[in-house]
């Protein structure tokens, strides 16, 4: 028992050093914040709980498949495509919501563009119904303005690679 309960507890990420950790937060409230005040200035609805766990992709563990651009438009493209078509046939039961959650990884899983958070959109949209055009455009400028800030904070000492660069060699599966 001893063994599985250790397997439970073991912290699988590498240690990284202070200075790297203040600059992922800062980045990422700072991302957040700029987000919430366009939203205010706006009067668009920006600032979405998906959001967060984003800019923590991309400032936190910039070298995870997450974090990458191409993961984080296509998995948001993905949820608010399959959010935007359950809301077609009509307001829909609760259930109907979270099978769209499933279809969404599902989904992103077979393209290889998952972005965790994105699986999130349904749930967005079953409270009320969003207008397609706003929820598209909406998470369209808050990830651009994220991988954008990402780029260019990654620039910033202590540096970080990101996006990552191209593969030479393609996955042999």
């Amino acid at each position: 028992m001893h063994n599985l309960l250790a397997r439970f507890l073991m912290r699988h990420e590498p240690r990284k050093d202070w200075r790297v950790h203040a600059k992922s937060a800062s980045a990422t409230a700072a991302s957040v914040t700029l987000i919430g005040g366009l939203a205010a200035a706006t009067g668009l609805p920006l600032l979405l709980a998906p959001l967060g766990p984003t800019a923590l992709l991309i400032f936190g563990q910039p070298e995870s498949a997450g974090a990458q651009p191409i993961n984080i438009l296509a998995g948001y493209l993905i949820g608010t495509v399959i959010a935007v078509g359950a809301l077609l046939f009509g307001p829909e039961p609760w259930w109907v919501a979270t099978l769209c959650v499933g279809l969404t990884m599902l989904v992103m899983l077979v393209l290889r563009v998952t972005h965790p958070p994105a699986a999130a959109v349904p749930l967005l949209v079953y409270p009320g119904p969003v207008d397609p055009l706003t929820l598209f455009g909406v998470l369209l400028i808050a990830c651009v303005m994220l991988v954008v800030l990402g780029v260019v904070l990654h620039r910033l000492p202590p540096k970080r690679r990101y996006p990552l660069p191209i593969r030479q060699e393609i996955d042999q599966e």
